[in-house]
């Protein structure tokens, strides 16, 4: 829901315009909800690298290991996708045995890695805003 704000500022801007008709005030006003929504990003991620490490102290492999358990399946998928089965394809073309391409999964793949990597609109909200 937060990494909507960057979307909805301009809007928030507009709205505050209408309704406080004095442009320093409508500045300030912008400005403090920018460095609410920062402070509150700010405490979420905060929480986040807690539970994390948290997580990575932990004994058993089940919650310990979860994370680099699903990056290593994402990273299996990809390497499948990307180079397994066209190479595998190619070479069964090659020596005769004409083969159909699998389906595709790309469409997932990226999703999960964008979600695995953390590349949402929170971390390039604090870019934007020179936060972070």
């Amino acid at each position: 829901m937060l990494a909507l704000i960057p979307l909805l500022l301009p809007l928030i801007t507009d709205i505050m315009g209408k309704i406080i008709p004095d442009v320093g005030a409508r500045d300030k006003a912008v400005k403090e909800i920018e460095l609410a929504a920062v402070s509150v990003i700010n405490q979420m991620n905060a929480a986040q690298v807690e539970l994390n490490s948290q997580e990575a102290k932990h004994k058993s492999i089940f919650v310990a290991g979860w994370r680099p358990f699903i990056g290593w399946v994402l990273g299996a998928a990809l390497a499948y996708q990307f180079m397994v089965a066209p190479l595998s394809v190619w070479i069964a073309n090659m020596v005769g045995f004409p083969m159909e391409a699998p389906p595709s999964l790309d469409a997932n793949l990226w999703e999960l890695l964008t979600g695995m990597l953390g590349m949402a609109g929170l971390r390039s909200f604090e870019k934007m805003k020179r936060v972070a």
